[in-house]
């Protein structure tokens, strides 16, 4: 069995994302026990899928992390009543009256003090909590997302190789021919210097046309690019930041045929 062949055909994305059939699911999870690289592209998946959900994530605002510090690591201040050593003077009555009131005010004011760092957590708590349900959704518009592309009798699924000069880099199409739509699924692309990016390219008639740039971060997982309604094959290259007007060939990447290509 060629296992790259087998992660290539896009099999870790169906999987995680709950899109492959029941004996796809059950050959997959078979597999896992005789290839550990098909568990460490799964796991690697998995990173990349979370990633994104948090990177979209609403954060909660950052006073609220340090009135939680605050509330943990406060210490509450105890005042203590040393007897009086000396013989009682007259005095002492109304000594003891006035560190009673002391005491007092001591009191009202770390119970106010309490209620306050109280309502602070449950504020927080609910702040975390529209963070949780917001990376809930994110998670669940990308599935919905995959669900409809794969279910589309429109959209085909090129699988993107690695070319000589970057034997590993691989990505997968998703192109419905019919409304245009391009997306990528970034499968295995380093990161590039600052004044680099990557370019994706749709190639019809021998000419090159333009797809848009992207980066390749850990944290976006699936790339909406520009529209093409022809494509014999896509291709991805390097190139300055902002993109070329043309391919550098000398620096391709990877590329996948078309059905339209056969």
């Amino acid at each position: 069995m060629n296992v790259q062949e087998y992660i290539e055909s896009g099999i870790i994305e169906s999987y995680v994302m709950g899109l492959a059939s029941e004996p796809e699911r059950a050959e997959f999870e078979r597999l896992c026990t005789l290839y550990p690289e098909l568990v460490t592209a799964r796991r690697k998946f998995e990173e990349r899928l979370e990633g994104y959900a948090w990177e979209n994530a609403v954060p909660p605002p950052p006073e609220v992390k340090v009135k939680v510090l605050e509330a943990i690591g406060k210490s509450s201040n105890i005042i203590t009543l040393e007897k009086d050593k000396e013989p009682p003077s007259p005095m002492l009555p109304k000594i003891i009256a006035g560190a009673a009131v002391v005491l007092l005010i001591a009191m009202a004011y770390l119970y106010y003090q309490t209620r306050q760092q109280n309502k602070d957590l449950t504020d927080t708590n609910s702040r975390l909590k529209v963070s949780l349900d917001t990376t809930r959704n994110i998670l669940q518009r990308i599935v919905d997302e995959q669900k409809d592309l794969v279910s589309n009798p429109n959209v085909t699924v090129v699988n993107m190789v690695g070319t000589q000069i970057a034997p590993k880099s691989s990505a997968n199409i998703y192109w419905d021919s019919a409304s245009s739509n391009v997306y990528l699924v970034v499968k295995n692309m380093p990161k590039l210097p600052n004044n680099q990016q990557y370019q994706l390219w749709a190639l019809i008639d021998n000419k090159p046309k333009d797809l848009g740039v992207f980066d390749a971060t850990d944290d976006k997982v699936i790339l909406k690019m520009k529209n093409t309604q022809k494509a014999q094959a896509f291709a991805i290259t390097i190139e300055q930041k902002g993109g070329s007007p043309s391919p550098t060939l000398q620096k391709m990447q990877s590329m996948g045929k078309t059905l339209q290509s056969q």
